[in-house]
């Protein structure tokens, strides 16, 4: 499942960049100009990271590019066919969605527990990075995007739906590939459903901050950082090494 997420990362974070970049000229705040230019070189460099993990599952005989080919048409009708304004709400909320995904993945050590340290370390920068810029497209949204609420509302709704949908998708068509037949991968999402959505559900401690999106004067920055923060920065400052920074920051994360 966690493959399959990363999957969208790399050319979902292209797509970010563009839709930010369509307000860039109307940015006249030197404050968030500076803050979209560090997001685009965050969201660059970061792409490229995933892009290689992509590739290792390539190599493994995954389908990657068929994932990827569909991918690409949707975002680039997204960036033709939808409207500025509909993009812009779009990337925002789904800053806001892999904000929380961060907290709630590694808010407890149970979650990655089985990962390899270094997927584990990956997934932990890419926590780290969306701490850091979560608010960036929103804030753009909000001052230059002209964006009715309604829509911004719906972007949520809507990018749930495809992250999810995508990911289960990807998931099963990569176990498929693995040999499992039709009936074991029904019982595995059986199985999984409630690990999503039940009552100690990973998905499910993310209800009141996903719902605050929802109220008129929300902003990200009224949820707090995750709170082993300081410790994959203070490790990084330390070491020099983003692995054992992720190491130490999924640690110190709740048993």
């Amino acid at each position: 499942m966690f493959d399959a997420l990363s999957l969208t990362f790399p050319d979902g974070e292209r797509y970010f960049i563009e839709c930010v970049r369509m307000f860039r000229d109307k940015i006249d705040n030197p404050e968030l100009q500076k803050r979209v230019a560090d997001f685009i070189n965050q969201e660059a460099q970061h792409g490229i990271a995933h892009d290689k993990m992509n590739q290792v599952m390539k190599e493994q005989g995954m389908p990657v590019d068929q994932f990827i080919q569909r991918l690409n048409k949707i975002f680039k009708f997204e960036l033709e066919k939808r409207s500025p304004q509909y993009n812009i709400a779009m990337t925002a909320a789904a800053e806001h969605l892999t904000a929380l995904m961060a907290e709630t993945f590694y808010s407890h050590k149970e979650t990655l527990r089985d990962a390899h340290p270094y997927v584990r370390a990956l997934f932990a920068w890419h926590a780290i990075e969306e701490m850091e810029h979560r608010d960036v497209a929103f804030d753009v949204m909000k001052q230059v995007g002209n964006v009715p609420e309604s829509t911004r509302k719906l972007t949520l709704v809507w990018t749930t739906f495809l992250m999810f949908g995508f990911t289960i998708y990807r998931t099963n068509v990569m176990l498929e590939h693995d040999g499992f037949s039709r009936l074991q991968r029904l019982q595995m999402n059986i199985k999984g459903l409630p690990w999503f959505f039940g009552k100690r559900g990973i998905l499910t401690r993310m209800n009141k901050q996903y719902g605050d999106w929802f109220k008129k004067d929300f902003h990200p920055s009224q949820h707090p950082v995750i709170a082993q923060y300081d410790v994959w920065v203070k490790t990084l400052e330390e070491t020099g090494d983003p692995i054992q920074a992720g190491e130490a920051f999924w640690q110190a994360a709740k048993e």
